[in-house]
């Protein structure tokens, strides 16, 4: 099951699949400092950055373990996200993650809010999943109010990829 939203849409937003021609429209997300403040291991270039980021991308549509959208401001017809449901693993258990970034230049306008409740909407109507989590950094007080008006809650609290984090979970 690849758990992509292509083709859906919400009220602002349309979901499609990330493309190489992306990468330059992406770029700006990781030359900004405060994108990448709150997690350690990342590339310090923002072009490798985003490099990686594009391989895991495509890695993960290529071996079905779900994926980014890309997010299109129908308004606009322009990238301002990538938001997708992610097969993980946390603590030795696989879960299904609602992942979210969004462009600085859109920060604060409720898109990953609206994206994040589409991917839930999306998940429990097709039973993809029981429950659903989001992996956020412990300071990252943005990412978790988009949880927690995504109608999530804290589970609990661990380490992930060597960063302390809080695991917020809806269930369906």
């Amino acid at each position: 099951m690849n758990y992509l939203l292509e083709g859906e849409q919400s009220k602002r937003l349309s979901f499609r699949k990330v493309k190489s021609l992306d990468f330059s429209n992406w770029l700006p997300f990781h030359e900004e400092p405060l994108s990448s403040q709150y997690w350690s291991g990342l590339p310090k270039d923002p072009k490798v950055a985003c490099e990686e980021q594009f391989k895991n991308i495509f890695y993960r549509y290529k071996k079905s373990l779900g994926g980014m959208n890309a997010l299109i401001l129908k308004s606009e017809n322009k990238l301002v996200g990538l938001c997708g449901l992610l097969v993980q693993e946390v603590d030795g258990q696989p879960e299904l993650e609602i992942g979210y970034s969004i462009l600085p230049k859109y920060w604060g306008k409720g898109i990953a809010a609206e994206a994040a409740q589409k991917c839930k909407e999306v998940a429990f109507t097709n039973k993809w999943s029981p429950s659903l989590i989001s992996i956020i950094h412990i300071d990252n007080l943005a990412s978790q109010k988009v949880a927690l008006k995504n109608g999530m809650q804290l589970d609990k609290t661990t380490t992930y990829k060597y960063n302390p984090v809080h695991i917020f979970r809806c269930h369906a």
